[in-house]
């Protein structure tokens, strides 16, 4: 049996007085707040149709959001459809913020739109092929490529959607490598600002971490973000084989398995953060999670099983890709596969929602990028073997049917 902390006597009758007599949280981002680049008649709310949850389905109905479904976690070298994906893993997010958020009273509509947009730049292959990405693009540009930075590069640059400024700011902030105790959003005073910012990040290979979310709804994605994967990644890890279960990791004060880890850390959130301007967890639970965070690096993403693929075959297959993308984006190669697939769903988009330079005209490192983020892990699989059929590189998967499994 795990161990399932649940709310105090004392704040459970609180949070049910306040809801019988129509209380509302004077910290959550109103619907009126919302701020956008541009004034869109299309975009002005309507009853059924609120701004952030217009956000929600721009995001749902963007070009790639389908592909979060072929866009691995972790565990990108087996045939396993028990292993968690990118989709499903931004769905995870979304419940755990809203049934937070539902609670604290925050805006349920802009949890959703940061929650389902927050990845929507990862690469294929996990956060290996984000570090093989950012270290071609950074090593010929210096600048820097970032899953966060460039999720808001589609969905305000590559096809200006005009998503709303508390939106993106959720997306851009959600970075969850560095876990804090306390988050207090941190102001952000309009577009100008935000534009700066981003600027600033892309030169500064830190810089991202160093941002805070300007809202309460941002800052409960961010750390939800943390709750959906700590445990997940430990279920997917036995599910590979790589560990023998769930039981093998050490004990925490909130346990360590899936169900404890979400419920614990949930229960304590709203303890320490129900009727407040901050979000916060205790000594206790920070401390827990952060030695969840660690074990996990030890015993899954740095095995030698998850990382020989990327080091032998992600990165030299990126690297050739790479070259040849960026060949075809300088010579304005219609006939190649970024011009046919990549460029052309991008104008098709494009047709609804106008950008302030014709997309061909983007910078050819900057158009090589956003091809290859924008694959899914199979797609860069075949578009490799179609250009370069005789290279020795190549993905080894774990099957279905292999010994062990």
């Amino acid at each position: 049996m795990g161990f399932y902390e649940t709310l105090s006597p004392a704040l459970e009758q609180q949070i049910r007085a306040d809801s019988a007599a129509g209380k509302s949280n004077p910290y959550a981002t109103g619907n009126s707040d919302v701020i956008r680049r541009f004034d869109r008649p299309s975009d002005a709310p309507k009853i059924y149709r609120q701004p952030f949850s217009k956000d929600a389905d721009k995001i749902l109905n963007s070009a790639f959001y389908n592909r979060y479904a072929d866009k691995t976690q972790v565990f990108s070298f087996y045939r396993n459809d028990d292993l968690s994906r990118r989709a499903l893993h931004v769905q995870l997010v979304s419940r755990i913020a809203r049934n937070i958020g539902a609670v604290l009273g925050l805006n349920l509509d802009l949890i959703e739109a940061i929650a389902i947009g927050h990845d929507m730049g990862h690469t294929p292959f996990g956060h290996a092929g984000e570090h093989a990405l950012h270290d071609l693009y950074h090593a010929q540009t210096g600048r820097c490529f970032r899953h966060n930075l460039h999720s808001v590069r589609v969905l305000d640059t590559v096809i200006p959607y005009n998503i709303s400024l508390q939106t993106l700011d959720g997306i851009v902030c959600h970075n969850g490598e560095l876990p804090l105790a306390e988050y207090r959003p941190q102001p952000l005073a309009g577009f100008s600002a935000f534009d700066r910012r981003m600027e600033e990040c892309i030169l500064d290979e830190d810089g991202d971490k160093k941002l805070i979310p300007s809202t309460l709804e941002g800052c409960l994605v961010r750390i939800c973000d943390m709750l959906a994967y700590l445990g997940k990644d430990r279920q997917d890890a036995v599910r590979a084989h790589l560990v023998e279960s769930e039981s093998v990791f050490a004990e925490t004060p909130i346990g360590k398995t899936n169900a404890e880890i979400v419920n614990n850390l949930e229960v304590n959130l709203i303890e320490l953060s129900y009727g407040k301007p901050y979000l916060m967890l205790d000594e206790t639970h920070f401390r827990a999670m952060k030695q969840l965070k660690k074990e996990n690096y030890e015993r899954i993403y740095f095995k030698e099983a998850v990382q020989h693929q990327v080091r032998d075959s992600v990165v030299p297959m990126m690297e050739q890709m790479y070259a040849q993308i960026l060949a075809d984006a300088k010579s304005h190669n219609r006939q190649s596969c970024l011009y046919k697939h990549h460029i052309a769903t991008v104008l098709d988009k494009q047709q609804w929602y106008p950008a302030a330079m014709p997309y061909e005209d983007t910078d050819p490192h900057d158009l090589t990028v956003d091809f290859i983020a924008a694959m899914t892990d199979d797609y860069f699989v075949d578009y490799y073997a179609e250009l370069f059929p005789k290279s020795r590189y190549r993905i080894s998967y774990t099957g279905y049917f292999d010994e062990n499994l």
